[in-house]
């Protein structure tokens, strides 16, 4: 943008200049032409005085005399060594003056002009043939003053290359001067750009240009409007998830024990009364569903429940203050310790081994929302893993380009992801075909969402032997990481 406003003014200040330098040229060259129109009047004025100036010689054998009149002996005597003048006969003879000043003999009386050059110098001669004193002669006036000529000769020195110097310098005075003039749009340019996507704050326009001002107000009226629509969509999703946790709550905590009441064979009609008491009303009014039917309800509630709280989730990994919220120290450990917890039934209900190789590791962030991812992670493993697998929770150190980064990550051994699908299952509510299990296809973008909200990304990538799948999260190099127990990096 600044290059082509740069280019654009450039052209519109230095045209109009060598427009200038062009028409100053021509104007130079007119005064010239008008001074040696001048020059040519004054010659052919002094040439009937120069013939007059001629006298026959006083006795035989001597040459014709010249006595020069007034006026040409003071013409003669102001321009100095570049007037010269000559006499000659009809046939070309030279009887008086310098030999160099001559040119093609004129056949009438009317005066002829040419130019010629002696010792450097562009004279102007003027010739006319006519009577004098001695005879019918030839006299030639020569005047190396004539402007004309001299323009002609020193255009590109004196004219031409001062006048392009002139437009260059212009040209880089204009290109710096745009420079500095647009350094302020610059600088906002590149405040905007480094700004974050989360990042609608206004932009202060005191310290913008009173001419750049309009465009930071019209910015600030642009981030104020994103923000209110974010802020909406925000407050949607974060009340829809937060209205349909309670009943879908109590409507999961019924499916929950219809199922166990349907796996019970009905035998347990204490419960069967506490918990559904329209069962324990006549038979004709009571509603009989099958142990399938049930735990499809029971299936389709769980994953209505998950879907809800992984809104939820999500509403608040994409929260606008997640990025000016100051982040703490996190005991990475004690984060994985606590998923493996919060997992273990979940695991051994799909008799799954659930393992943690944890290092003692902090790192900075926010807690809760790694919290969320960590388990977001876990439950993706444990679902979409084969039953009677394995899923490891690891943290600690790696050492990546030179520097040692926390690492938080989960690997399981089920039937992984395919390299082409990396991209896509990061999107939200994209499952991968073919994928088993129950899921809603959020789990790994709110997992994604909270890396970027911490400076980094996930990184997808083969589990062990080239099985199953391993997530990891490198957190940003801290300036004064301490190095506890190191490990090389894996998959970098």
């Amino acid at each position: 943008m600044t290059s082509d406003l740069r280019s654009r003014l450039l052209l519109l200040l230095v045209l109009p200049l060598a427009v200038l330098v062009l028409v100053s040229a021509t104007l130079d060259f007119r005064s010239a032409d008008d001074a040696a129109a001048q020059h040519d009047q004054r010659l052919l004025r002094l040439l009937p005085a120069l013939a007059d100036s001629v006298v026959a010689g006083t006795s035989a054998g001597i040459g014709p005399l010249l006595l020069l009149a007034p006026s040409v002996e003071e013409f003669l005597r102001r321009s100095g060594p570049y007037t010269a003048f000559s006499v000659r006969t009809v046939g070309g003879e030279l009887l008086l003056g310098e030999d160099w000043v001559q040119g093609p003999l004129p056949s009438t009386p009317a005066a002829e002009f040419h130019s010629i050059e002696f010792g450097g110098v562009t004279y102007r001669v003027a010739v006319q043939r006519g009577s004098t004193d001695a005879g019918e002669l030839v006299v030639a006036l020569a005047d190396g003053s004539d402007s004309r000529q001299q323009w002609l000769q020193q255009l590109v020195l004196r004219v031409l290359l001062p006048n392009l110097l002139l437009v260059a310098a212009a040209g880089l005075a204009i290109h710096w001067a745009v420079g500095r003039a647009f350094k302020p749009l610059v600088d906002l340019a590149n405040k905007v750009e480094r700004r974050s996507a989360r990042d609608l704050n206004p932009i202060d326009a005191s310290t913008s240009p009173q001419e750049v001002r309009p465009l930071v107000h019209a910015l600030n009226h642009l981030f104020e409007l994103v923000r209110a629509q974010m802020d909406s969509q925000r407050r949607f999703v974060a009340d829809a998830a937060h209205q349909l946790r309670t009943p879908l709550a109590g409507l999961q905590a019924q499916v929950e024990a219809w199922a166990l009441l349907a796996r019970s064979g009905g035998k347990d009609r204490n419960f069967d009364q506490k918990w559904h008491p329209a069962l324990s009303q006549s038979p004709s009014s009571a509603i009989t569903l099958g142990v399938d039917e049930v735990e499809k309800l029971r299936a389709a509630t769980r994953r209505t429940s998950q879907l809800a709280h992984q809104l939820l989730a999500l509403s608040r990994a994409d929260a606008r203050n997640v990025d000016t919220a100051s982040m703490q120290r996190v005991d990475l450990k004690e984060l994985c310790e606590l998923a493996l917890g919060l997992h273990l039934d979940a695991a051994a209900a799909r008799g799954m081994d659930l393992g943690l190789e944890a290092q003692p590791v902090h790192a900075t962030g926010h807690d809760w929302l790694l919290r969320e991812l960590l388990s977001n992670l876990v439950d993706n493993a444990i679902k979409y893993a084969s039953p009677g697998g394995r899923v490891t929770i690891r943290c600690g150190r790696c050492m990546v380009r030179g520097a040692l980064r926390a690492y938080l990550e989960v690997e399981d051994d089920g039937p992984g992801v395919s390299p082409g699908e990396h991209v896509n299952v990061l999107q939200r509510f994209y499952r991968a075909p073919g994928a088993a299990g129950e899921g809603t296809g959020l789990g790994l973008s709110i997992a994604d969402e909270i890396a970027r909200a911490h400076g980094s990304t996930l990184q997808l990538m083969r589990g062990a032997q080239e099985r199953g799948l391993l997530v990891r999260l490198l957190f940003v190099p801290e300036p004064a990481a301490s190095a506890e127990s190191p490990k090389t990096a894996m998959g970098e």
